[in-house]
């Protein structure tokens, strides 16, 4: 049974340039604008993925303005961790981090094991493929919590 959406979802992965934007962009166009979601990473130390941008495209969801940002940007970005209600980490390193930042915090933390669909393939096919899988997975994971799309 599906379970009633939050106020508030962070996504977060490794540099917040691959998975946690699919999973922000793919949250927000399937159940709208009455939860809060935006995604940060580990490090900010890449771009968004253009392979991400090109797959997400496919499902009517846009990435190519997406920022990639950090944990510690989104205090000064007006975010504090505190004010959400559930952090999906889609990492394992990004889940010790979240679990790190919000210990005293009433803020749910849960794991998804999303791959890193980047460097897996040597074509661009195959690339494609990887990263539609784990735009399909997040798909998948979102639905089984939340029910299917709502927008």
């Amino acid at each position: 049974m599906a379970e009633p959406l939050p106020q508030s979802v962070l996504f977060c992965c490794d540099h917040n340039a691959v998975r946690s934007p699919m999973a922000e962009g793919i949250m927000k166009k399937f159940y709208g604008t009455g939860t809060y979601v935006q995604s940060a990473g580990v490090l900010n130390d890449l771009e968004i993925d253009g392979f991400s941008i090109a797959v997400c495209a496919e499902i009517g969801v846009e990435l190519s303005r997406h920022r990639s940002r950090s944990f510690e940007e989104m205090g000064p970005r007006g975010d504090d961790l505190s004010s959400f209600d559930l952090i999906v980490a889609l990492s394992p390193q990004s889940h010790a981090r979240a679990v790190e930042l919000t210990r005293g915090f009433s803020t749910e933390v849960v794991y998804w094991p999303i791959p890193d669909p980047s460097g897996k393939a040597e074509t661009r096919d195959a690339r494609l493929a990887a990263y539609r899988n784990v735009r399909d997975e997040i798909a998948r994971h979102l639905t089984e919590r939340w029910g299917e799309p709502t927008a």
